[in-house]
């Protein structure tokens, strides 16, 4: 019931990210730790009119590479696991990002969230991403509750179809970011309050 609302309130609920191939989306993803899309966005604009591909990545020293990605915070981390992934990708899978989500949590510097999130939107596979509006949401409305990102994707592919996994993910961010937001959710104009663990609890209070 709370997947079907979501659909309704947000039919054309899609990547943020903008990307090409399922490289620039791979550097896309790590690169939004912490970040805005709009702000990856604005960085790859740039990045990618010369370094799209792995090869042409490791082209740069992790200096050069930082003053690219700078406002992206975390940047020597980043740059780190971007050129680390990017090395493990010509070396180890000839230059291509790996299809599966086993062999790309092989690569170096991606995590399981970025794994999930290229496995899903560039392959076509079935994982969710939790990321903090994932992680929010989720615990909010009841539909998974856990204290690790880890433990909420577990709950997930619990009560959620399979097949739904990856639109579940975008659907429930989009639900974060225009009303179950960090600081002030919007519960009095949310149309799933009457299904919200959080509403409940809170609705004799003020909502905050």
């Amino acid at each position: 019931m709370i997947l079907d609302e979501l659909e309704r309130l947000y039919p054309d609920a899609r990547p943020a990210l903008i990307f090409r191939t399922p490289y620039e989306l791979l550097v896309a993803v790590i690169l939004s730790a912490q970040c805005t899309d709009e702000r990856v966005n604005k960085v790859t604009k740039v990045l990618f009119e010369k370094y799209d591909t792995p090869s042409a990545m490791v082209r740069l020293s992790r200096e050069e590479l930082e003053k690219y990605i700078y406002s992206c915070g975390f940047y020597r981390n980043k740059a780190a696991h971007i050129l680390s992934a990017s090395r493990d990708i010509l070396e180890k899978f000839h230059g291509e990002v790996p299809p599966t989500l086993e062999e790309l949590r092989t690569l170096a510097g991606v995590g399981r969230k970025t794994a999930n999130v290229v496995y899903a939107v560039a392959f076509g596979g079935n994982a969710i991403a939790v990321d903090t509006h994932v992680f929010r949401v989720s615990n909010r409305l009841g539909l998974a509750a856990g204290k690790t990102p880890e433990a909420v994707e577990e709950g997930l592919m619990k009560v959620i179809p399979e097949e739904m996994w990856s639109r579940a993910h975008h659907l429930l961010i989009w639900h974060g970011r225009r009303v179950c937001h960090s600081q002030r959710p919007d519960c009095e104009n949310c149309t799933l309050k009457s299904l919200c663990t959080y509403y409940e609890d809170n609705k004799r209070g003020a909502h905050v």
